[in-house]
């Protein structure tokens, strides 16, 4: 734990704002009251394409990105031992990975079938494979090893032919990275898949280009340049890659659950654009007031989503008895009682989800005023 004299000197807010938004987003789209009865947009896509659930993820770890430029930078520069830095983000990466084991055997309470990826799983894998780039290459290293995993990535799922399928193949269950999976993962995967995982092995690797292009950005945001001048690279680089990534989909279409490599670039761009947007509003016109809230989500954003994550768990189980004898959660009785009795089923939905949110807010704004900040 840290509590500094001023939590927001020093900081750009404007960061703090978007991985508040971004945490906030997932703990909306993670949460419906009834997943029957959900809005499109709070869904991911099927298989190809995107919703606005699936910039979600992607967002986050592009944040980590920009975040371990501003962070290390300022290190390196003072002259602090390189590999010091690398065995502390090592440390932080390791305890991430354990929490998101943890919240994954929360969900079971079986060693057998203990999902081994995750989001947090896949935070930490990514953020120390690009610390470790980003503490020992300069910037013509830090491009090539955001370029290459995606060109390798790309290779790799539509050349190496799969047993049984053959070469090429981005269905469901049939494709290089569902097969790896299946050989390494049995058992321990997603359970609402079981033959393959969305943050699993092959598909880490054009999400470690998410990071890399996240700090990229960061060496925009880090750069002389005026604030005006920065805004306008943020804005230029995002559309550019957005503009590139809708081109890539044509040959390797946009997916979230392999995380193609044409999705790393879109998303890539979507998140400069986005923070460019912030980045103006917040830090250089100083519009605070009404992101105030968004920035005190992003400033425990890792603690948030483990919050949620014990909080989602304990609420789901069924601790209460309903109709027939039934076994009823928490959650189930509130949702019946409380939200299904104010709109319809995706509005109940809805507002059970924004409640979530809410609830997870008032935890956050406590450890604000209280100068909680986790740093792990």
């Amino acid at each position: 734990m840290q509590a500094p004299n001023s939590p927001l000197s020093g900081r750009l807010v404007s960061l703090d704002v978007f991985r508040g938004a971004t945490i906030a987003s997932m703990m909306m789209v993670n949460n419906a009251g009834n997943w029957q009865a959900v809005y499109a947009p709070l869904e991911h896509a099927e298989w190809h394409g995107w919703t606005f659930t699936d910039t979600i993820f992607p967002s986050f770890l592009w944040i980590v990105g920009v975040a371990m430029t501003l962070s290390f930078a300022k290190r390196v520069e003072r002259g602090d031992d390189r590999m010091k830095l690398f065995l502390h983000a090592a440390r932080r990466a390791a305890i991430i990975f354990a929490l998101g084991l943890l919240l994954n055997f929360m969900g079971k309470f079986s060693i057998a079938t203990l999902r081994i990826p995750g989001v947090l799983q896949r935070i930490a894998v990514c953020y120390l494979i690009a610390a470790a780039i980003y503490l020992w290459t300069q910037l013509r290293g830090q491009l090539i090893w955001t370029i290459a995993p995606l060109v390798v990535y790309w290779a790799l799922m539509m050349l190496v032919p799969v047993p049984g399928i053959g070469a090429g193949s981005l269905e469901k269950n049939a494709n290089l990275a569902a097969y790896i999976d299946s050989l390494f993962l049995s058992g321990h995967m997603w359970s609402s898949t079981k033959t393959w995982d969305p943050e699993g092995i092959l598909s880490t690797l054009p999400a470690i280009s998410t990071v890399m292009f996240g700090i990229l950005a960061g060496r925009i945001l880090r750069s002389n340049w005026s604030p005006s001048e920065k805004t306008v690279w943020l804005f230029f680089s995002g559309n550019g890659l957005i503009f590139l990534g809708g081109l890539m989909d044509l040959a390797f279409p946009i997916n979230k659950n392999l995380w193609t490599s044409s999705f790393s670039v879109f998303m890539a761009g979507i998140s400069s654009s986005a923070l460019a947007f912030c980045y103006w509003l917040v830090d250089v016109k100083g519009w605070r007031r009404w992101a105030q809230p968004f920035a005190i989500y992003g400033m425990n954003a890792i603690a948030v989503y483990v919050l949620a994550g014990v909080f989602a768990t304990l609420l789901g189980r069924p601790w209460l008895t309903g109709a027939g004898g039934k076994g009823l959660s928490m959650k189930g009785w509130v949702y019946q009682n409380v939200f299904a009795v104010l709109g319809s089923p995706r509005n109940a939905s809805l507002m059970y989800a924004l409640s979530f949110v809410l609830l997870l807010y008032l935890v956050a704004w406590v450890m604000y005023r209280r100068k909680w900040f986790v740093r792990f």
